[in-house]
C-alpha cells in the first residue's frame, strides 16, 4: 500500500462534504481503494468554458472540491473549454445563446480565468488543457462518428432540450454537439472523476458511455448543488446581480456577506468552508450577525490575508454595524435645477441625489425613520421637511447609502 494517501474512508469523509450525488457512489470507493493500493493518483476533471472572466464563489464550489482531491494526492485536470465556448453551453438554457464568442473573445476570457482560479486550484500542480487541441484535429469523417455515437432520444432526456422542445423553442444542431463533446473530453484525459454541477448529469453519464465503448475505466460524477446568490433564491450569477466575485476587494465583499438571507447561511458554510458543521451549526443557533461576519472571515481570508479579511470586518462594524463614518463617502453635484435655491424639500433632495429612485420611496424612506442629515444622522421627520442646502452636508438613506452634497462644480 502507498503512503501517498490517506485511509480510504478518511478520503470519502473529505468528499462527501458539500457533494449533492456521486453517480455511481458504489464505483467510488472501489476507485480509491484502487489508488490507494497502487498508489496511482485519480484524474480529476473540470472542465471551464470561458465565455466571461468574472470567478464568484458559486463558481469555486466545485473548484474547491477540485483542490480538496488535490491535497488528498490525486491529479488535478482542468480542461479549458476553448472549443465547446464556442457553441455555448445550452444547460439551463431556455434558447440558444444570442451571440456566439469569438475565438480571439475565448483565449482572451481563458487567460483571465485561469488567473482567477489559481487562487483556489494550485495550478502548478495541475494539468491544463484546451479541449481545441482534439477538436481541432478531427476530421468530418471523425465528427460524423462521434456523432453517431448518441441518439437524438438520449439528447431528449436532457431538462433543458426536453423542455424547448415541449414549448416548440429552437433546439439548434450546433447545440446538440455541445454535451457530446463535453463527454469526449473525459475520454481524452482519461478521467477517473468529473465534477461540477447536478445540471451536468447528462454530460457526466454520456461522459461514461464515450469511455466503455473505448475500453476506459468509466469516471464517477461528483456534483455539488447550486450555491444560490445575494437574494437567496437562484443561483448565483452576475448577470442577476446576486454574486460575490473573488476578485472584489475584501470590504466589498464583507458588505455582501452582511446581505445574506439567514436561511442560506448553512449552505454557505458548508460549501466555502473548512469549518466543522458542528461549529457552524452553534454558530447558526447564536447571533446571526456573529455568524456571518465568521463566514465572511473565512471565506475573504481564502483569497486575501487573515489581516485584510479581519480589517474589512472590522471596518463594517464601525461603520455598518456601529457608528463611526464611512471612509470613502462620494460626493454628488446638487443637480442644476435645484441650484441657487436656499432650501429643497427632503424627500426632493433625497431623489434628486439618487439616494432614492423616485420621490415616493423617498417618502416611504422618511416616513419609516430611514433618512438622516450630518455626522451625528439627525432624524429627518417629514417628507417636506426644508433641507437647507450647504456645501459638504452628509445626507443619509439607510445606513448604506449617503453622500456629501456638492454645491460648487
Amino acid at each position: 500500500m502507498s503512503a501517498s494517501f490517506p485511509p480510504v474512508e478518511e478520503q470519502l469523509q473529505i468528499i462527501r462534504r458539500g457533494v449533492e450525488k456521486i453517480v455511481p457512489e458504489e464505483e467510488l470507493r472501489k476507485k480509491l481503494q484502487a489508488s490507494f493500493e497502487s498508489g496511482t493518483p485519480l484524474r480529476i476533471k473540470y472542465g471551464i468554458d470561458p465565455t466571461g472572466i468574472d470567478v464568484h464563489l458559486g463558481h469555486t464550489v466545485p473548484l474547491r472540491k477540485m483542490r480538496q482531491f488535490q491535497e488528498l494526492g490525486h491529479q488535478a485536470v482542468i480542461i479549458i473549454g476553448n472549443y465547446t465556448a464556442l457553441v455555448g453551453d445550452p444547460s439551463g438554457r431556455d434558447e440558444a445563446r444570442s451571440r456566439r464568442l469569438t475565438a480571439e473573445e475565448v483565449e482572451n476570457n481563458a487567460r483571465d480565468y485561469l488567473n482567477q482560479v489559481g487562487r483556489v486550484v494550485d495550478l502548478s500542480r495541475a494539468e491544463i488543457h484546451r479541449n481545441g487541441d482534439w477538436f481541432s484535429r478531427m476530421e468530418f469523417s471523425d465528427v460524423l462518428n462521434l456523432c453517431g455515437r448518441v441518439t437524438i432520444a438520449q439528447l431528449l432526456t436532457r431538462d433543458d432540450f426536453a423542455r424547448r422542445y415541449r414549448e416548440e423553442k429552437a433546439i439548434f444542431l450546433h447545440e446538440c454537439l455541445y454535451p457530446v463533446m463535453q463527454a469526449w473530453d473525459s475520454v481524452e484525459i482519461r478521467a477517473d472523476i468529473e465534477l461540477g454541477g447536478t445540471e451536468q448529469l447528462y454530460s457526466f453519464m454520456l461522459a461514461r458511455d464515450l469511455q466503455t465503448q473505448q475500453n476506459l475505466s468509466p469516471q464517477i460524477a461528483v456534483m455539488s448543488p447550486i450555491l444560490v446568490g445575494l437574494d437567496g433564491v437562484r443561483r448565483m450569477g452576475k448577470s442577476l446581480g446576486n454574486y460575490i466575485g473573488i476578485s472584489e476587494a475584501p470590504y466589498e465583499m464583507m458588505k455582501k456577506f452582511m446581505q445574506l438571507p439567514d436561511s442560506v447561511m448553512g449552505m454557505y458554510f458548508e460549501l466555502l468552508t473548512q469549518l466543522p458543521m458542528e461549529q457552524s451549526e452553534r454558530l447558526l443557533a447564536g447571533h446571526p450577525k456573529e455568524a456571518k461576519l465568521t463566514l465572511a472571515r473565512d471565506v475573504i481570508s481564502q483569497y486575501y490575508s487573515a489581516d485584510e479579511a479581519t480589517a474589512a470586518a472590522d471596518r463594517w462594524q464601525a461603520e455598518i454595524g456601529g457608528s463611526a463614518l464611512p471612509v470613502d463617502i462620494p460626493e454628488v453635484q446638487l443637480p442644476a435645477e435645484l441650484q441657487g435655491q436656499n432650501s429643497v424639500p427632503a424627500f426632493r433632495l433625497l431623489s434628486a441625489l439618487n439616494l432614492c429612485s423616485s420621490n415616493g420611496e423617498a417618502r416611504r424612506l422618511i416616513a419609516g425613520g430611514g433618512a438622516r442629515l450630518g455626522e451625528d444622522k439627525a432624524a429627518i421627520t417629514a417628507a417636506e421637511q426644508e433641507i437647507e442646502l450647504q456645501d459638504g452636508l452628509l445626507i443619509w438613506a439607510g445606513r448604506k447609502r449617503y453622500c456629501r452634497l456638492k454645491l460648487n462644480s
